[in-house]
């Protein structure tokens, strides 16, 4: 099984548990905040996957992996943190216990009592 398939099915959880909470309230900050974290994420995998790679602790077999490297390291590895940096945070607000918004006041809620 290649490295692509293996990170396929989270992909797939990580998109439907996104798309799931694209209606709900505050998307656009919970977006910036998801691209914000993947490029960390991101530029930290690149530096530690090269230096760990370098070092001797693994290697990737050339036949599990899609051949295109960022250093050391294959493209691959990229997929985890960027599916991490935009599933964890809809999830999280798909468990978080949604606000009941209450009732419009009624007209005899509105007038002064007499």
């Amino acid at each position: 099984m290649t490295y692509a398939l293996i990170v396929a099915p989270f992909t797939v959880l990580g998109l439907l548990a996104f798309a799931a909470t694209a209606r709900r309230p505050a998307l656009r900050r919970r977006l910036a905040a998801s691209v914000v974290t993947a490029v960390i994420l991101v530029v930290l995998t690149v530096i530690f996957d090269n230096a760990m790679i370098a070092a001797g602790l693994f290697t990737y077999p050339d036949a599990l992996i899609s051949g295109i490297r960022v250093g050391l390291a294959p493209i691959e590895d990229l997929s985890y943190p960027i599916v991490a940096a935009f599933a964890v945070p809809a999830i999280a607000e798909l468990l978080r216990p949604r606000r009941r918004v209450p009732p419009a006041p009624t007209d005899t809620e509105t007038e002064p009592a007499r």
